[in-house]
């Protein structure tokens, strides 16, 4: 069973009403790249390659069903781990915000949120338990027990093209 990595203070955030997700319009065309990572740990990873402060929430099915968790405060050109240890599914779900510029990484899974940090069991009738609903993208790590996942910029001349 997956855990999430304990992080310190400065490793989460809380968001106020200004930050919500339904006040911060999108970034089209920001890029997303996937990388596995080294087979020297295990862990789930986020790097951000912006260079924009952003806010990061993750979704995951665990032995009970689904949890959303966040919020995870990456300054521009860091990286976070966000779950420790060998993964044990091959789907991770992930919904980002811009807090510099504005915008958002995100897709079309459907998962429950909140401003403030969380920890949320299960995805259904987000707005009737009084939460938010994202929409998160989905990370496909092949089953590997390890995984980076790079936020980046496609204006950056090194960003990845889209498929």
């Amino acid at each position: 069973m997956s855990t999430i990595a304990a992080s310190s203070s400065s490793g989460r955030f809380l968001r106020g009403a200004t930050g919500s997700p339904a006040a911060v319009p999108v970034i089209l065309g920001l890029g997303i790249a996937l990388f596995g990572a080294g087979p020297a740990k295990a862990d789930l990873r986020l790097c951000n390659q912006t260079a924009s402060k952003v806010g990061i929430s993750l979704g995951y099915r665990d032995p009970q069903g689904w949890v959303t968790e966040g919020w995870w405060d990456l300054a521009p050109k860091a990286c976070e781990t966000l779950l420790k240890g060998a993964l044990a599914a091959r789907f991770y779900y992930v919904f980002a915000v811009d807090y510099t510029r504005g915008g958002e990484w995100s897709g079309r899974s459907l998962m429950c949120t909140r401003d403030s940090e969380f920890t949320i069991r299960g995805v259904e009738d987000c707005l009737a338990r009084g939460y938010d609903r994202n929409g998160f993208f989905e990370v496909d790590t092949g089953e590997q027990k390890s995984w980076t996942i790079q936020l980046t910029d496609p204006n950056r001349a090194d960003a990845p093209a889209k498929p």
